[in-house]
């Protein structure tokens, strides 16, 4: 049996973000993973269906969506990720609608990839 693949999207709950904010961090992070993974060639994209990928978009769409307490939580998170070989964006706002227009860390995504990979980096961590 195949290994089940998700993503994970990390949100910072220190910044008391409003939820509309949180839902769109999170999808900013979520998209920039796939995006970031692909390659672009003047107008054309293009994104290699590997084993990382394939399962996640054939297959069950999973994300979860978890939190974190401070930006060195979420900075961490990203770095382990990234060290593990995993699909990962990290999401800085620019701070225009919130952060009194300093530029700030919020969301960060971890994979997609398989479960196992992801849990070993995200699975302690809280439901938001």
């Amino acid at each position: 049996m195949e290994a089940e693949h998700k993503q994970v999207i990390v949100i910072r709950k220190d910044l008391n973000m409003r939820k509309g904010k949180m839902v769109a961090q999170g999808a900013h992070a979520s998209m920039a993973a796939i995006l970031n993974y692909g390659n672009y060639d003047e107008s054309v994209f293009t994104l290699v269906l590997d084993d990382k990928i394939k399962p996640w978009l054939t297959g069950r769409f999973k994300k979860i969506c978890v939190s974190v307490n401070s930006e060195q939580e979420l900075l961490d998170i990203h770095t382990r990720a990234k060290n593990a070989g995993i699909i990962t964006a990290l999401i800085t706002d620019s701070g225009l609608t919130e952060f009194g227009g300093v530029p700030t860390h919020t969301a960060v995504a971890v994979g997609p990839d398989s479960e196992d990979k992801i849990n070993a980096i995200t699975g302690g961590l809280p439901l938001l």
